[in-house]
């Protein structure tokens, strides 16, 4: 009883809003609100046939979900006149994810041509659920057909740098599921940490899943915890992750990293280097680069301790180190049914390979040009091992250097520009740009945000993001397969801080990957977004709360300076000051350009039902408009 009645106050705050509208994200193609409202409790029925599997499942996940959010006992296949029905049947329209949604006072009537299509229906009718009494929700009638514009929808997360437990992983694949994801990226290797079994090769994860230290602070860090720290995920657990994500329609995606980023794996395989026995980071010693082809006594190897790009990657020469990567590709690949394998390919520096003798030899066997086409001769010797396996390759756009793999899937993370070169190319790609959906950069004042790498990408910023670029034309824009955002994880060392990084911001790439272009609107999203942040804190989930940052922009007319200020804040006015002074609460209120001049300093807050919550007032300096 405590319980619902602590349900019920959490929620008043938002019914009114609620009764007017329906906050769902991302916005599905066509809704209809019409007269009245379902009510759902524990008279309530799930309908669905007892001969599909895939809608016993959705539909135990559907009552367990309702169970968490409002406390009410969902019965299956029971006599009811209140009836929630689930059906797999050929529904026109929406293809494989689509789902078709019809809720009056007396059913609901989910239907599909897929389990994918009817857990994304389910997802619009939790999004959807009001409180209307202590023991009691509602679903507001609506008439909703909905499918993704985009085929993939992803969300990366990278355990190399920092490590996360499976209940993590999971909470992690919640949140895409919640927001219609169909892609988890798990990014498994890197130069600090090995974190998957191979059983073939024990070291990779007993030498090459620890370090015995992380720096401290911004690179190159201010000092080193001189922790060992570390772990790795059992195949067993892999196998938990996988199945988890795929009762939630999730493909999982492992990315093993080759040639680069291979530090951890080096240290537990030294013959894996081109040259064994010298450092794994030449840059810490140029003296032993300049001797490289002298011998170097002792424990030269390292999982890295700091970030950054390190000289040491596979020794491309060596038929030893194709051989280790089938074996562990031979381990990987029954683990992970995705049709999609990752295996990097980015930030592979040549500088060994250069005077690596084996390298140069097989330059000149291969009639290779350089060491940029001996990166692709090695992403397209593993590229037809792992197609001989009826799997595809993703590559980061580096992979287009010297030539592109055949059948190899571009990730652009540099900007747009690969993603453009493959598509031109007639290869399929997936947009990743750091800017804007690198979630590991800035979301707000970066005086007030986390250590982080660096960047900025907002929240608004994030929601205007086009994935089809406009070089590209309409048959060359079939080749883009959708979007992801990427969470990198040097500055991210905990699962509070993962959360905080990704939410509210993997919202608005959600709208961005599933909603049509047409119907996006800003306000509309920020919107609907309120209501989420209140279910964020009822399910425990750490997020932003936004981007306090006022935006400040000058531009000049009739040779008169004027600045415009904005704020994304929901509801949110910005005050002013232009002689020094703090903003408060009596400050001017910013409703029109303001005539300003060279040199003059703004600073500018932004006020939320009667407080500051600025955390530090946003400075600006006025330029000349050139």
């Amino acid at each position: 009883m405590k319980k619902s009645i602590f349900i019920f106050l959490l929620f008043a705050s938002m019914h009114l809003y609620a009764q007017q509208t329906v906050n769902i994200i991302p916005q599905p193609v066509s809704l209809q609100l019409n007269n009245g409202s379902f009510t759902l409790n524990d008279a309530a029925v799930i309908k669905y046939s007892l001969l599909n599997k895939d809608l016993k499942a959705a539909a135990e996940l559907f009552a367990a979900s309702v169970k968490a959010l409002a406390g009410i006992n969902l019965k299956h296949n029971a006599a009811s006149s209140k009836t929630i029905e689930l059906a797999i049947k050929k529904t026109e329209g929406v293809g494989d994810e689509g789902y078709l949604l019809n809720v009056s006072s007396s059913s609901v009537v989910l239907s599909a041509n897929t389990k994918t299509g009817i857990l994304y229906g389910i997802q619009t009718l939790l999004q959807a659920m009001q409180p209307k009494s202590a023991s009691s929700m509602q679903i507001p009638a609506m008439t909703v057909k909905d499918f993704p514009r985009f085929q993939y929808r992803g969300m990366h997360l990278d355990v190399g740098r920092h490590f996360y437990p499976v209940s993590f992983v999971k909470k992690y694949i919640d949140f895409l599921a919640t927001y219609k994801f169909n892609y988890f990226h798990w990014h498994l290797t890197e130069d600090q940490g090995w974190r998957i079994e191979i059983k073939k090769y024990p070291e990779l994860t007993s030498v090459g899943g620890y370090r015995n230290g992380t720096i401290i602070g911004r690179y190159p860090g201010t000092a080193n915890t001189n922790l060992h720290y570390g772990g790795f995920y059992t195949q067993e657990e892999v196998k938990e992750v996988v199945a988890y994500a795929a009762q939630r329609s999730i493909t999982v995606i492992p990315e093993i990293e080759l040639p680069g980023h291979s530090s951890a794996a080096i240290k537990a395989y030294p013959w894996l280097s081109c040259f064994p026995n010298k450092p794994t980071d030449m840059k810490k010693n140029p003296s032993a680069f300049s001797k490289l082809m002298q011998e170097t006594n002792g424990e030269v190897k390292e999982v890295q301790e700091t970030w950054g790009v390190f000289d040491d990657i596979f020794c491309a020469g060596k038929e030893s180190t194709f051989e280790f990567l089938k074996n562990v590709f031979d381990e990987v690949l029954p683990l992970f049914p995705s049709k999609y394998i990752h295996v990097g390919g980015d930030e592979a520096p040549k500088e060994h390979w250069k005077v690596c003798p084996a390298c140069q030899a097989r330059i000149k066997a291969e009639g290779l040009k350089d060491e940029h086409e001996l990166q692709n001769y090695f992403i397209t010797r593993i590229e037809k091992y792992i197609n001989s396996k009826g799997r595809t390759i993703i590559g980061w756009d580096e992979i287009l250097e010297g030539g592109l793999a055949p059948n190899a899937i571009v990730m652009s993370w540099r900007g747009e520009k690969g993603g453009i070169e493959a598509a031109k190319q007639n290869h399929q790609v997936i947009m990743t740009p750091s800017n804007p959906v690198y979630f590991d950069h800035h979301q707000g004042d970066p005086s007030t945000e986390p250590i982080g790498i660096g960047g900025f990408n907002n929240l608004k910023k994030i929601y205007a993001y086009e994935p089809v670029p406009k070089e590209l034309n309409a048959q060359e824009a079939k080749y883009v397969l959708g979007a992801q955002a990427n969470m990198w994880t040097e500055y991210v060392p905990t699962t509070q801080h993962v959360e905080y990084m990704v939410l509210p911001r993997m919202l608005a790439l959600s709208e961005v990957v599933w909603s049509p272009k047409e119907i996006r609107n800003w306000d509309s999203f920020n919107e609907r977004l309120q209501p989420h942040f209140t279910n964020f804190e009822k399910k425990g989930w750490n997020y932003s709360r936004g981007n306090y940052k006022v935006d400040i922009k000058t531009n000049a007319q009739n040779g008169q300076l004027f600045a415009t200020l904005a704020t994304e804040i929901f509801k949110g006015q910005v005050v002013y000051t232009t002689d020094g002074s703090q903003p408060t609460t009596t400050s001017t209120k910013y409703n029109t350009p303001i005539p300003v001049s060279v040199g003059q300093t703004i600073l500018a807050s932004v006020i939320v039902e009667g407080k500051i919550e600025s955390p530090l007032p946003t400075k600006f300096v006025v330029e000349e408009k050139k």
